[in-house]
């Protein structure tokens, strides 16, 4: 209300306002009525609606009388009235909430009014506390009024609101007050006070007997009167608190004990009939109306509903206007009237039918004559009607009472005749729902506006818990499936929230079911053509599909996609404009993914993503071998047959040898479909092969995927029947043939071998045969030859007779000498399979190589590493506008002696595969020969020892990756192709350093590698490939536990190495010119890439010390690495531009202190005549870690001790110069002399551990002695003292 008083929440205002009342008292006995009612009102809390209303209001002209006839009443008791007052003011600071109104006499126990502020409070438990505080206080009132009775009242009675009329001559004046009370709290809107009088007033009235219900129905009327000039919010308040007190009257129960006391009484026909008329008024007051007559209806037995409430004035007319005015608060009382009642009843004709039964609610034509409620029941949006849970509960009948006596065990007798009832219910249940949903859902809400929309999917959410399984494709039809993808596709759209908790909460009902996300997966994707996640843009699909944990809900979804691609899918309409979108995340794995969603009605939508969604299936499967194994066969069953095979005669055929009938689809399955098949096969065996199941027999057959899918495809392929999906060339058809026997014999091989190494590369082996045999069909007429190569590859590998009583030709070249040899062969066909074979096949080419790497020979090493170092950016096509870059690209590679060829025709290179322009140098670090070999600095050849028949083989697999893309446009495709190739290849690289750890070939994939990543046409434009090689370098060489070790490795070759390795790391960073101005990102990546240069130099030479030190050579062998050192180092202390780091060359001297030792005269002469003061600042370092070496771990004098006494003694007249030059001549910066200061402390504290004072004072000049008494202080105080 506009005009509405909050009462004070303070005690402090409370005492102020009872002052101000009896000050008035004394004074003016005979107040107006005005200041009375204004004062009780405010002490209140809540003003009378009515009190608001100016003197020309007929309410405001009743109230005045009522006040008048108040104040005659009061004028005797004013002395007693005011005394109370002031006892009540005074006793409230010690009781804040206990104010007492004043009773009617002495003797009547107080009735504090504090309860009805806490019956307004926000917290439920303190309305409570008030309501039972109220009425325990006022029954004792009550109690007391009635023993005293009327005499002794009459003449000192202090009435508040005394009315002659009111009915409640009975009550206590107390009790009449607080019942005016609670009806005028009823209407007040503030915090819960609506709730809280309700409360009150509801325990008030069934808890006091003496309070009659027609009275309070008329003080409800008075009160809370509407007159027709009250409009807005004061007017709702009314209407509201008028349907709360008639709520309370319904609640306490009284209207019901009425009518048990006496079954004529109009009181029910009065309450019915005054809560449909006030229903009528406004349309937001008709659903809790309705509500309230309920409690009642609750109460009552039948005899009441049929000759009171049915009979009530209003109802029938009500009744009968509903369906064409759309009430479905109408329909919501017949329908709890009809199954209160049990009788049919004509006063319904209009709303249900007669006679009634649940399957004729729900036929189609009495549907459709309720539409109009349907949709006007969304005015209580965003609260779903009270009407629909009722008709979803005789639209689904909860089954919980059935599944309760199945558990329990009931008679066989009784569960037979059950079944039969349940069977028969079951369909009715069906149909009911098909035609609710097609008329309500579909034909009446879906199709309208977005709050009926919203409706639609409110109601779903309300049917979910008790929808079975079995009826998830009525709910999720077409229609809806669209609109969800129309909302979900725009997220600006005004539902979008509300489909996306559909989602959810859909999600959420088959989180624990498997037959429901089967249900739900299955009718999403049907009605969407497969893409729903791609159109909405969730992960709805994917993540149920992930869902799955069990072994037999993965097959029940197993069978039903499989039922999906089979059985004929009718043609999906067209999408709304609004979700015509596409999508750039759509799902991994579909062909036509990135289409247009016009292409969403075509049927090889849906049946690709039932393909690509088979495998990944097995994903997030955790079962036991057996039972995964069960999945993937069945999987591995249906992908082959749709996938290879098609049936000549009809749609089915039966293996007899199997014991399983195969269906196809009755529209052929397109050629794309079928790749697809092939496709997840090929992935569905890969991943079998690196799970690596166990190959124990069950039964007839091994638990072996790749065994189990040879043998099915032989079946297949001996029924007449049955043909493969596409006819081979005689050279496809007759490697066909002999991949399947070689496999076979394989087999055969692999179980006769048992566990062991022999057997893996069997396996290996085979699985690779299956691989290829796939893809001469995926691909024909590109893999015959690999395939034939293999096929020689496992004959002279595993040379059985078995294997070996087919052979015909390749048994007489093998017999032909300068036959290369058997593992060169099979190298060069793995490489043959890496440039354009799918991921599955690399997978297998990588378990062969695995297998047989220990066998490679260093020649097919030489080869794998030349296609690394293939350069993928030739120099002479650099931009004129990047000399310097090439400077600096041409020192680098002089470097590591990197040189190249004039090309002079690169089409022709690449057409006949000459790359002799590719050939390294002798000197470079990638011509590194291998343990055996000759050195290369002896010989000119540099391609590792192959002869021209391998260099061509090696060359032509670069040459296929150019041609395949010879025709496409630009010249970054062959590029990204070579790219991809040698990543293939790091790949088998990093597996033959994972499996041949410490051997001398480490040294030389080591050399090639660090040729290919510092030469930086190797790597051009890939940030990839470069990773790929330093992640390689750091794990698999670096970091590796074991390295190479003996005299295998060439002293030469290390040392070329070294010195390279500490050329990179002292070599400066030079700024290139990229453009007129640089980007910043060009900047920070050669920067980027400078520092890797170094870091990886750094590391490379610390993994070379290691093995030179572990070959324990003599000291005139580890001279050149001392020179080596020592040459960097001069240009070190030389030369500014020199960019060596300090930190790394005392790493050096920590890791191998020998070196340290060996340059000590050399770094303490270099320091002494240092030209810069920077650089012979840190040479100190240096020396300073070389000492700390020499004093460190010396244990009782021993003979590391002596060793480096007598070495520091021998070095004592050079380091005693040394310290003369400092201290004579002391830095001017201070950081520089601290630093000086230190070292020297450092140097005098190792003379005092190795005894060498004398020594060491000897060697002083007098000058140098004054100079470190002068410089250093109590650091040269031992020394002084001896000599004094």
């Amino acid at each position: 209300m506009a005009s509405k008083k909050r009462g004070s929440d303070s005690v402090k205002e409370l005492e102020d306002h009872i002052d101000v009342l009896a000050n008035k008292l004394r004074s003016k006995p005979l107040k107006n009525s005005e200041d009375v009612e204004t004062e009780e009102a405010t002490v209140d809390g809540i003003d009378s609606p009515s009190s608001t209303l100016s003197s020309i209001k007929p309410m405001e002209r009743r109230k005045k009388r009522k006040l008048l006839d108040k104040v005659k009443h009061r004028t005797h008791s004013d002395s007693v009235g005011v005394s109370k007052v002031i006892r009540a003011s005074e006793g409230l600071t010690a009781r804040e909430t206990s104010t007492p109104l004043p009773s009617a006499s002495s003797a009547l126990p107080e009735f504090h009014i504090s309860v009805f502020k806490d019956l307004a409070a926000a917290d439920l438990s303190i309305r409570e506390a008030a309501a039972e505080a109220l009425v325990t206080e006022l029954r004792e009132v009550q109690k007391a009024f009635r023993k005293l009775g009327k005499k002794g009242t009459d003449e000192s009675c202090f009435q508040l609101e005394a009315e002659k009329d009111d009915g409640l001559t009975n009550c206590a004046p107390s009790l009449r007050y607080a019942i005016r009370r609670l009806i005028r709290g009823v209407s007040s809107s503030r915090e819960c006070a609506r709730q809280g009088f309700e409360l009150g007033l509801t325990v008030l009235v069934g808890s006091v007997p003496c309070i009659k219900v027609n009275s309070v129905m008329k003080l409800i009327v008075e009160l809370l009167e509407v007159p027709s000039s009250m409009k807005g919010q004061e007017a709702r308040d009314c209407h509201l608190g008028r349907l709360f007190a008639y709520g309370a009257l319904a609640q306490s129960g009284r209207i019901a004990e009425e009518w048990n006391s006496d079954k004529n009484t109009p009181l029910v026909k009065e309450f019915t009939s005054t809560v449909i008329s006030l229903a009528s008024k406004k349309r937001y007051l008709q659903e809790p109306a309705v509500l309230v007559i309920l409690d009642l209806i609750e109460q009552l037995p039948t005899e009441a509903l049929l000759s009171h409430v049915l009979e009530a004035p209003g109802i029938n007319e009500w009744f009968e206007g509903a369906a064409e005015l759309g009430n479905p608060d109408a329909l919501l009382l017949a329908l709890k009237l009809r199954e209160k009642v049990s009788v049919d009843n004509k006063k319904f004709y209009k709303l249900l039918p007669y006679p009634f039964s649940p399957n004729k609610l729900f036929t189609t034509d009495h549907l459709s004559s309720l539409t109009t409620c349907f949709k006007e029941s969304t005015f209580c949006q965003p609260r779903v009607h009270s009407v629909w849970p009722v008709l979803v509960n005789m639209l689904l009948p909860d089954i919980a009472s059935q599944e309760d006596d199945a558990t329990l065990g009931v008679s066989s007798t009784k569960k037979h005749k059950r079944s039969r009832k349940c069977n028969s219910s079951e369909e009715d249940i069906v149909k009911n729902l098909c035609c609710f949903y097609e008329v309500v859902i579909e034909g009446s809400l879906l199709l309208s506006s977005h709050d009926r929309k919203r409706l639609a999917l409110d109601i779903l959410l309300i049917l979910l818990p008790r929808l079975p399984a079995s009826c998830v494709e009525i709910v999720l039809s077409h229609k809806l499936v669209l609109c969800l993808m129309d909302i979900l596709s725009t997220k600006d759209s005004w539902l979008y929230k509300v489909a996306q908790q559909f989602v959810n909460e859909l999600s959420d009902w088959v989180r624990h079911d498997d037959d429901r996300r089967v249900a739900v997966i299955v009718a999403l994707q049907k009605h969407s053509g497969g893409r729903f996640d791609c159109i909405t843009r969730t992960k709805t699909v994917k993540n149920m599909v992930a869902e799955f944990k069990t072994g037999s809900g993965c097959m029940l979804f197993v069978q039903n996609l499989m039922n999906m691609f089979v059985d004929e899918v009718p043609a999906v309409d067209e999408p709304s404009d609004q979700s015509q979108t596409t999508d750039d995340n759509s799902e991994v794995g579909s062909v036509e993914d990135k289409d247009s969603l016009g292409s969403l009605g075509t049927p090889d939508n849906l049946k690709s993503w039932v393909i690509d969604s088979l495998p990944r299936v097995l994903k997030y499967l955790k079962l036991d071998p057996e039972a995964k194994f069960r999945v993937q066969k069945e999987i591995m069953k249906f992908l082959a047959v749709q996938g290879l095979f098609s049936a000549s005669l009809g749609t089915e055929v039966t293996s007899f040898e199997l014991q399983e009938k195969f269906r196809w689809p009755k529209a052929a399955t397109s050629n794309s479909l079928c790749r697809m098949c092939i496709e997840q096969l090929q992935l569905l065996l890969a991943n079998a092969q690196k799970e690596g199941l166990p190959s124990v027999s069950t039964g007839l057959e091994p638990n072996d995927l790749g065994s189990y899918f040879m043998r099915f495809l032989n079946t297949l392929c001996n029924i007449p029947s049955v043909s493969l999906f596409r006819s081979l060339s005689d050279e496809d058809g007759k490697a066909f043939k002999k991949l399947q026997a070689v496999e076979t014999r394989l087999a055969r091989e692999e179980r006769n071998n048992g566990p062991g190494a022999a057997a893996n590369k069997l396996h290996a082996l085979r699985y690779l045969l299956i691989q290829l045999l796939l893809q001469v069909l995926l691909r024909p007429g590109e893999f015959s030859e690999a395939a034939s190569e293999v096929i020689i590859c496992c004959k002279k590998a595993f040379g059985t007779a078995d294997l070996l009583d087919s052979s015909g030709e390749e048994d007489d070249e093998s017999d032909s000498g300068g036959m290369p040899e058997l593992m060169d062969v099979l190298l060069d066909t793995l490489l043959s399979l890496l440039p354009q074979s799918s991921a599955p096949m690399r997978s297998a080419v990588e378990q062969v190589f695995k297998h047989f790497c220990n066998d490679v020979t260093d020649t097919g090493l030489v080869r794998m590493l030349r296609v690394i170092k293939k350069d993928l950016k030739p120099a002479r096509h650099q931009p004129v506008d990047d000399e310097d870059e090439d400077e600096d690209d041409e020192d680098d590679e002089d470097l590591l002696g990197i040189e190249e060829a004039e090309e002079t025709d690169e089409a022709k290179e690449v057409e006949t595969g000459d790359s002799d322009d590719e050939a390294d140098d002798s000197e470079a670090i990638g011509g590194v020969g291998a343990a055996g070999e000759e050195s290369p600095g002896a010989s000119d050849d540099s391609d590792g020892g192959m002869d021209d028949d391998a260099m061509f083989r090696m060359d032509s697999y670069l040459a296929q990756i150019f041609l395949e893309k010879k025709n496409q446009a630009g010249g970054e495709t062959a590029q990204s192709q070579l790219v991809l190739f040698k990543l293939r290849v790091l790949s088998l690289l990093e597996l033959y350093l994972h499996e041949n750890p410490g051997k001398p070939q480490v040294f030389t994939v080591f050399s090639n590698l660090i040729q290919a990543f510092v030469n930086p046409h190797t790597t051009e434009g890939s940030e990839q490939l470069e990773q790929r090689i330093w992640g390689i370098l750091q794990k698999k060489i670096f970091k590796a536990k074991e390295y190479p070790k003996g005299e295998h490795i060439q002293q030469s070759n290390l040392e070329s190495l070294l010195e390279k390795s500490l050329n990179w790391a002292s070599k400066p960073f030079k700024k290139k010119r990229f453009a007129a101005n640089p980007s910043k990102k060009k900047q920070s990546a050669s920067w980027a890439r400078h520092k890797m240069i170094s870091s990886l130099a750094q590391n490379s030479t610390f993994w070379i010390l290691k093995i030179i030190h572990a070959q324990d050579l003599s000291e005139s062998k580890l001279q050149k690495v001392l020179d080596i050192f020592q040459h960097v180092l001069l240009g070190y202390f030389d030369s500014k531009k020199s960019q060596l780091k300090p930190d790394f060359v005392k790493e050096v001297f920590r890791r191998q202190p020998w070196i340290g030792h060996q340059l000590f005269g050399f770094l303490l002469e270099k320091c002494a005549n240092a030209k810069s003061e920077f650089r012979r600042t840190e040479g100190l370092d240096l020396i300073e870690e070389v000492v700390k070496s020499l004093v460190s771990g010396m244990e009782n004098k021993g003979e590391k001790y002596k060793s480096s006494r007598k070495f520091l003694k021998e070095q004592m007249a050079s380091l005693c110069d040394l310290l003369e030059k400092l201290l004579m001549k002391m830095p001017e910066k201070q950081s520089r002399r601290a630093g000086v200061r230190r070292f020297c402390g450092q140097i005098l504290n190792s003379v005092l551990k190795l005894h060498l004072k004398k020594s060491f004072i000897g060697s002083l000049t007098p000058d140098a002695y004054a100079a470190c008494e002068s410089q250093l202080g109590d650091t040269f105080l031992p020394f002084k003292t001896q000599e004094q």
